[in-house]
């Protein structure tokens, strides 16, 4: 399984948060590949310090990271359209990582499940 990995779950393992940590590890050790976002790299590099900067590299580094196609921007558009339509507003950074998920048929592990309405993603909890 591929494992997209939310902005909120990437920094925990960046700041070093031990149950964070042990639980990426983990997947990678049952097997699963672990992928970001183009839009997470951009989220991640907002709020970098420079003295974070090689240790995030080499994280960074490890993971595959999803490009934002045209397709998936469309697919963006349309969830945006679409959850507009019934009262939910939602983020373009979300929207596109939800957008990234489906179109690839990604587990998305994230804290944040109701940043992403779509009931057809795939979530994984990590601890």
């Amino acid at each position: 399984m591929i494992l997209l990995l939310d902005t909120s779950v990437l920094i925990d393992v960046l700041r070093g948060r031990r149950a964070r940590v042990e639980a990426v590890t983990e997947q990678v050790a049952l097997g699963n590949t672990l992928a970001i976002s183009a839009v997470t790299v951009a989220e991640i590099y907002h709020g970098l310090r420079p003295s974070e900067e090689s240790e995030t590299e080499a994280v960074l580094a490890t993971l595959i990271v999803y490009d934002v196609t045209e397709t998936i921007a469309r697919r963006a558009g349309k969830l945006m359209q679409s959850n507009k339509a019934r009262g939910k507003t939602l983020t373009m950074a979300d929207t596109l990582i939800a957008a990234t998920a489906l179109e690839f048929e990604l587990a998305l592990a994230t804290d944040n499940r109701r940043d992403f309405p779509m009931s057809d993603i795939h979530f994984v909890d990590l601890p």
